[in-house]
């Protein structure tokens, strides 16, 4: 017998009742004064997480400084089967993260908590579970799949030097899940990664995540791509500022996509946010009145070093003066030693023109591998005792409905954010 059971990822940023305000003119008056405002609203949140009973729920601004709120979160969902696991941001930031496992589709087998302790007391947290029923029965052995997973809730790009510090989030936790497989031997492993990204497709943690090869699972079941006439056809969270963005993702990484070396995906990013900061830079410079060309690009960022060259000097002055450099969470003396390494490629300790065209302007590197070579069959196509499985992307929803076509509605009133939730499917990779 064969059995080809589905499962399921909710990903939801829910509000802390401390960060709702409940008036434009007065911003400090806010839900977590009024008890019965906050108690009614996570009530309905529940009510909803419990009708659409995901195999793995991933919460972020849980308000984990209220007991009361807290027990209602473990109770209800404790009474509907699920294992709760509970993280909060370090310095007493007063919300967190909540993750939990329906205990009828998983076990859990291990549990880790990553802190960054940065600047915006981020944390995320890691589990590895095991499928409760065999995908595989009737094979030579059952096969109960196992997956990472992890929450977590990134920084808020209150200006552009932010950037760097949210790379160096994801940058972590990819380095942690690598540490992780590489210790347990977990290679062929699928991972997922759900949460508040706090970034929307066109930026540079999307980019950094497609080059290690995750998929949006969102995206993949609606068929969009990574083109700019693809980036807002839907959107997840209304800001404070009333701006509206895609920024909630539940990753898909297959085992047996390719994955670029970590540390080079993380150099392209990060000579792309520096290309996207001259460029801005320049663009206010020069008033729009000339060109934003390569070669105003090079003198940019030559700054005052002699001849027609950029000289380390100059390049660490230039990264200091945007903000990348010489503050908590921005690059070390470590990440700028290896920047310059990969950019003086002739190694001469100067670079040319002709080097920073090919490293920082005009990169010749994919942002993700060619998609096509990954292949998968159902289960029951076949009955070898080593088989590798990973999953397919069997539909994705967000609600209300209408963030699926880009706009927000005024009547909703769970969340700033959508929750989103993607069901996947089992499947038998090549």
């Amino acid at each position: 017998m064969i059995t080809d059971r589905s499962v399921s990822c909710t990903t939801f940023n829910i509000l802390a009742p401390i960060y709702k305000r409940l008036s434009e003119k007065d911003q400090g008056c806010r839900e977590s004064q009024y008890r019965s405002y906050w108690l009614s609203r996570n009530e309905s949140i529940i009510d909803r997480l419990l009708g659409d009973r995901s195999s793995i729920i991933c919460l972020q601004e849980v308000w984990l400084d209220n007991e009361e709120l807290v027990n209602l979160y473990e109770k209800r969902l404790g009474d509907a089967g699920y294992v709760n696991f509970k993280l909060a941001r370090t310095n007493n930031r007063g919300d967190g993260l909540l993750t939990a496992v329906h205990s009828e589709y998983f076990r859990i087998i291990d549990y880790q908590k990553m802190l960054f302790n940065d600047l915006g007391d981020r944390v995320a947290q890691l589990l590895r579970v095991e499928s409760v029923v065999p995908l595989c029965q009737g094979c030579t052995s059952s096969i109960n799949l196992q997956i990472i997973i992890v929450n977590t809730h990134l920084l808020f790009p209150h200006d552009a030097s932010l950037c760097i510090v949210r790379l160096q989030q994801v940058y972590k936790i990819l380095q942690c899940i690598e540490t992780y497989q590489n210790d347990n031997n977990l290679s062929s492993i699928p991972i997922v990664l759900s949460g508040d990204w706090n970034g929307s497709k066109r930026g540079h943690v999307y980019k950094f995540l497609r080059s290690q090869g995750f998929v949006s699972s969102y995206d993949i079941a609606h068929h969009y791509t990574d083109s700019d006439a693809d980036c807002h056809k839907w959107v997840s969270h209304r800001n404070h500022r009333g701006n509206i963005c895609g920024v909630d993702f539940i990753w898909l990484l297959n085992p047996n996509k390719f994955r670029k070396p970590l540390r080079i995906s993380w150099k392209e990013a990060v000579f792309g946010i520096i290309k996207l900061i001259i460029c801005s830079l320049l663009l206010q410079y020069l008033l729009h009145s000339a060109s934003l060309s390569k070669e105003n690009a090079f003198a940019f960022l030559k700054v005052d070093s002699p001849g027609d060259y950029i000289h380390y000097t100059g390049f660490c002055q230039a990264l200091r003066q945007w903000g990348l450099i010489g503050q908590r969470d921005g690059l070390c003396h470590e990440d700028v030693k290896y920047l310059w390494a990969q950019a003086d490629i002739e190694g001469d300790g100067v670079v040319d023109f002709e080097e920073f065209q090919r490293c920082i302007w005009s990169p010749r590197w994919s942002e993700h591998p060619d998609e096509s070579s990954e292949e998968w069959t159902e289960l029951g196509s076949g009955t070898e005792t080593r088989m590798t499985f990973g999953f397919s992307v069997k539909d994705a929803v967000l609600f209300p409905p209408e963030v699926e076509r880009g706009m927000w509605p005024e009547n909703y009133s769970l969340s700033d954010h959508a929750p989103l939730t993607v069901v996947f499917s089992p499947v038998k990779l090549s």
